[in-house]
């Protein structure tokens, strides 16, 4: 269905149905959507799955919790639905790292002579760094950057996801990397000034 009068209907319906706790409803939502919200949790994350699965759940759980407010002439299901999956997976990442803080496990290959510990930890944090500052985008840039990067989507799936055309897609997502860059670089550890005394 990739007429965007037929897909507007469609969420039209589903909104209707969820507002009404209709089963079928959340049904079609799930079907619809649960491969696509897994895979962006787990790409976000980049750990194990029970976290991913923990973070899914709650990400349906919440969008129960507020399906009478969605409304689709204000974007699309997945636009709601990103923004809840981004929020359950910051409040897992920040639950995760204050028990990193508690507990701080020696990374894989600390006893190794022929791995460099340091070259794991160095990839681990910039890793994460990156996924911090998709999580801080706004909405909008983080979803497509998201969906582009992370998830492999041609921009014509991005465009019908985010009802607009190809060209406007493209420029979204020009838009959502510069955007990145700017946030990334405020998150860079800066080097320490040279101390002449040393």
């Amino acid at each position: 269905m990739d007429d965007p009068a037929l897909l507007l209907d469609a969420e039209r319906a589903v909104a209707a149905g969820l507002r009404a706790g209709h089963a079928d409803a959340w049904a079609r939502l799930h079907d619809a959507y649960a491969d696509r919200v897994w895979r962006t949790v787990a790409r976000l994350l980049g750990g194990c799955e029970g976290a991913v699965a923990d973070v899914v759940q709650e990400t349906f759980l919440a969008a129960a919790k507020s399906a009478r407010g969605f409304d689709p002439a204000r974007g699309p299901l997945w636009a709601w639905l990103w923004g809840i999956a981004r929020t359950q997976t910051l409040l897992h990442l920040r639950k995760t790292a204050r028990h990193a803080r508690e507990k701080r496990p020696y990374p894989r290959g600390w006893d190794d002579p022929a791995g460099d510990p340091l070259d794991e930890v160095l990839l681990r944090e910039s890793a994460d760094l990156v996924r911090l500052t998709l999580l801080e985008l706004p909405e909008e840039y983080g979803r497509v950057l998201t969906a582009k990067y992370l998830l492999d989507a041609p921009i014509e799936e991005i465009a019908r996801a985010e009802r607009l055309t190809v060209v406007a897609a493209r420029s979204k997502v020009a838009r959502a990397r510069e955007a990145f860059r700017t946030s990334f670089r405020r998150h860079e550890p800066r080097e320490a000034p040279h101390d002449p005394r040393r």
